[in-house]
């Protein structure tokens, strides 16, 4: 680290020479004002001539000194508007004015996501996409994780609800759950340093509404050096600023199922160098599945305050999250037929598009707290993330060709994750034998108190009750960059503190299979109220536990480009991040003969029951280095198409998965070699525009090496993960308009496989599991009436078959579903909407838990489905 400190300090002063010597005896200058086809100033427009770059003002005004007298090229950009380009003779004090034209179609758009200088698409060398507002109204998700399906390259599997997506790029596995190698950003900053916290994922403390400008994803490139723990890619949710007067209300509500929602966002200058937008929603409703209460219940302020100076601006930040939105975990499904040819379908009680085991007869779960105190936690929370988050950002041009950026979020999350996992299937005679009485009793419900039928389904369920205890943190990044004739140089300084203290603590109840209200079951003096253990016995009593502990991550960056003619750009980057790792974790022990619900009587669960292990905390004392590098090239084969190809290396340190287990030993080192992941990709890119289409096309080539844990290993209840995968294959994303009709559209297609496994080298060759090598989008649309002001399409969401586990066994089908949509402009700014999710029912399997059946017999397995037919209705006013 010394070493580097010294070479970036050397580096510094030498650019500070070459720059002093380079502009001694330039006298001449161009100035102007940016405008738009109107006339309007355009401020914070990005103009660049000579190797220099400057930012407009509030009122359009720009000024480029130090340049020699003689012809150069001008170019401007901006966003919402076509790249500007012109040849100007300077001549000393040289007066330009440069007007731009509206980009409406979006397709030059100025992307900010993870490359080193805002630039349009083509003349990037990355992979990047980036979704508006109207697509995302078009596509009319259910929940923040099914935008990300719209994205090319983006696997995302979002039958869990609202959040605890697992999500993943270009055929990198999801060996476990949430999105561990990609970073989720709101206004370039992460919202966690980690996306792949257990029961604490990233997507959880986000939410789409209408204070949304547009989605930007990269997927591998720089997100490796600029970002931490990212190898694989950035989504990064972009907010409105207010540079436009205007803003909405709009009401949503769902016509099959319950759910009432209210999305509105202002925004507008208040003088020539000053603006703001504030916006947010509110929701109720049960949700898109029968749960048989209220699941869904809060909403998000936002709100941002920009000051313009003449060389640059300040934005301020602010965001308030209390959402309750129901966890959706693996739900009772029946399968026939053969593992490589399996019919998937719905129980005669319990329909596996639209219920959900979730009941309003259980909702309170009671537990002994982390510190040993009775606690008390409602199922009905579900997702429950409460956060608050402020932040800012500022950028300068400090002339010469100098320019200052800073950006700093301070994030406050806590809450709670609980919702109910069916740990095993069966019949009521099985479970009878298994807690050796008779049979089971209805424990609640109308038929309390009766007997259980011996042949119909029921499940042992284990509460994934987790308490968010602490996940507060905060990030600052600045940057310092120096154009030098035909090179942009840039250093930066990435700083960050990430808290992770979270209590896991679980208990096991009996339930029916049924999926309207489903009542808890009774074993005999086993059980009380459907509770038959403080803690998870089928498991090996193994999740009880409590940890807290902090990452300080450092991680001092560099890069520079070189602009070699008009046509090629070439950029390398580096990045050397480092952490320290500090805290305690406990897991669990039995206590026996605790009388948990003090009735004063010992009964069944609490004769053993799982307690926080307080008198054995282990220390958590690590600390983590490794070094991100890429190298990219762009040609500009023309002003409508160009070229990239880059290679990537980039890490991802572990954090509280790498807690428990044999990972961490007794003195709070991490065993060496796992502290952290590594990805390595290359990537061969074209891409190509016109007014009416555009298409690009990327092949890929990844290697990645990981460490991590998931749910369903045996007696323990925890299957050990060490591994390394390679994957390739290509990326095609296009779109193309034709007067009234437009269509996008992208495909990800991939072949993967299993590289080495230390763990179980049986599977080596294998293809991951879930890992599909196909999957696509399409959304074709349609404008009609007398000013082409309605507007009718459908997206097409689908995938081809993959495997259950990496057994590659059980096959999960290929599946596509349908989502119609149409709009109404009803007079000036107000519209009507209606919008169809999965309008034929179709069943679409993304995991299950086991991996393979007995053939040509009913099997009774766990999985989640992709929801059924719902159907919303929205009314708009946009002023």
């Amino acid at each position: 680290m010394k070493k580097i400190t010294i070479f970036l300090r050397k580096m510094f002063f030498l650019l500070l020479f070459v720059s002093f010597h380079w502009t001694w005896a330039q006298s001449g200058s161009i100035s102007g004002k940016v405008t738009d086809s109107k006339g309007t100033p355009v401020g914070n427009a990005t103009v660049t001539t000579g190797g220099k770059s400057t930012i407009s003002s509030a009122s359009g005004e720009f000024q480029i000194g130090s340049l020699p007298d003689g012809t150069v090229t001008v170019q401007a950009t901006h966003l919402g508007f076509k790249s500007f380009s012109a040849k100007v003779t300077v001549k000393g004090a040289t007066v330009f004015d440069i007007k731009l034209e509206e980009d409406s179609a979006q397709l030059e758009e100025v992307v900010v996501t993870g490359v080193l200088n805002k630039r349009t698409k083509l003349q990037s060398s990355v992979s990047i996409s980036s979704i508006n507002t109207t697509q995302i109204e078009q596509a009319a998700p259910r929940s923040t994780a099914e935008l990300f399906r719209s994205i090319a390259g983006i696997k995302s599997e979002p039958t869990g609800g609202e959040g605890n997506a697992n999500i993943t790029v270009r055929g990198i596995p999801i060996a476990s759950g949430g999105a561990k190698f990609l970073q989720l950003q709101e206004d370039g900053m992460p919202v966690m340093q980690f996306g792949d916290v257990a029961f604490g994922n990233a997507d959880i403390f986000v939410r789409n509404d209408q204070t949304l400008q547009r989605v930007e994803a990269i997927r591998g490139g720089s997100a490796s050096t600029l970002a931490s723990n990212s190898p694989a890619g950035i989504i990064n949710f972009i907010s409105k600023d207010g540079r436009t007067e205007g803003g909405s209300i709009m009401q949503s509500a769902g016509m099959d199922y319950s759910n009432s929602r209210t999305d509105f966002e202002y925004g507008s200058p208040i003088n020539e160098s000053l603006r703001f937008h504030i916006g947010g929603f509110y929701r109720q409703g049960e949700g898109p599945r029968n749960a048989g209460y209220t699941a869904n219940m809060g909403g998000q302020l936002k709100a941002n305050l920009t000051k313009e100076f003449k060389n640059g601006y300040v934005r301020l930040y602010f965001k308030y999250l209390n959402d309750k939105s129901i966890g959706y975990l693996p739900m009772p499904v029946k399968v026939s037929g053969t593992n490589a040819d399996p019919n998937w379908s719905s129980l005669s009680n319990f329909d596996i598009l639209h219920d959900t085991p979730h009941s309003a007869l259980m909702l309170d779960n009671l537990t002994i707290g982390a510190d040993g105190e009775r606690r008390r936690s409602n199922i009905g929370d579900g997702m429950h993330p409460i956060a608050t988050s402020l932040g800012a950002e500022l950028s300068f041009d400090l002339g010469e060709g100098w320019k200052l950026e800073n950006r700093f979020r301070q994030n406050f999350h806590k809450g709670r994750f609980v919702s109910i996992f069916p740990a095993e299937i069966g019949t009521g005679a099985s479970l009878s034998t298994a807690f050796s009485v008779a049979n089971l009793t209805y424990a609640n419900g109308p038929m309390a108190g009766q007997a259980f039928d011996q042949n119909a389904l029921a499940m042992r369920i284990h509460t994934f009750d987790t308490e968010i205890n602490n996940f507060n943190n905060v990030t600052n990044d600045m940057k310092l960059s120096k154009k030098i004739d035909r090179f942009d140089v840039t250093f930066g300084y990435y700083k960050a503190l990430q808290n992770i203290s979270m209590s896991w603590l679980w208990n096991s109840y009996l339930m029916e299979v049924k999926g309207d209200n489903a009542a808890l079951l009774n074993a005999g003096s086993s059980s009380v109220n459907g509770l038959y253990a403080y803690g998870v016995p089928a498991w090996g009593n193994c999740c009880t536990r409590n940890y807290d502990v902090y990452y300080d991550i450092a991680a001092p960056y560099a890069a520079v480009q070189f602009k070699a003619n008009d046509k090629i750009t070439v950029d390398a980057s580096i990045r050397y991040d480092s952490g320290k790792v500090r805290g305690t974790y406990a897991g669990a022990v039995q206590s026996t003969n605790l009388d948990v619900n003090n009735n004063g009587i010992i009964e069944g669960p609490e004769q053993s029951v799982s307690v926080v292990d307080n008198a054995n905390r282990k220390p958590v004392n690590y600390d983590y280095k490794y070094v991100s590098y890429s190298v990219g090239g762009n040609y500009l084969i023309s002003a409508n198409q160009s070229m990239f190809a880059r290679y990537s290396r980039g890490g991802r340190a572990n954090a509280d998965r790498l807690l428990f287990g044999s990972n961490i030993l007794n003195s709070g080192a991490a065993v060496s070699g796992l502290s952290a992941d590594m990805v390595d990709q290359a990537e061969l890119g074209y891409k190509h525009r016109t007014g009416n289409y555009t298409f690009f096309a990327t092949a890929f080539y990844s290697m990645v090496s990981e460490q991590n844990w998931d749910f369903g290993g045996g007696a323990s209840g925890i299957r050990q993960i060490l591994r390394k995968y390679n994957a390739y294959g290509v990326e095609l994303e296009g779109s193309a308009q034709f007067k009234k009709f437009s269509f996008t559209a992208n495909m990800t297609l991939t072949k993967a496989k299993i590289a080495s496994d230390e763990i179980s080298p049986d599977l080596v060759g294998n293809r991951p599991r879930r890992q599909a090598e196909c999957i696509y989008n399409a959304v074709p649309s349609y404008r009609f009436g007398g000013k082409s002001q309605h507007i009718v399409g459908f997206s097409v969401i689908g995938t081809t078959k993959a495997f259950a586990q990496d057994s590659n066994q059980l096959v999960l089908p290929a599946y596509f579903y349908v989502n119609p949509f149409v709009s109404f402009k009803l007079t000036q700014g107000l519209t009507a909407s209606v919008n169809v999710n999965n309008v034929f029912n179709a069943i679409g399997i993304t995991e299950v838990e086991e991996g393979n059946i007995t053939e040509n017999k009913d099997n009774y397995l766990r999985a989640r489905s992709i929801t059924g037919r719902t159907t919303s209705l929205t009314l708009a006013y946009r002023f």
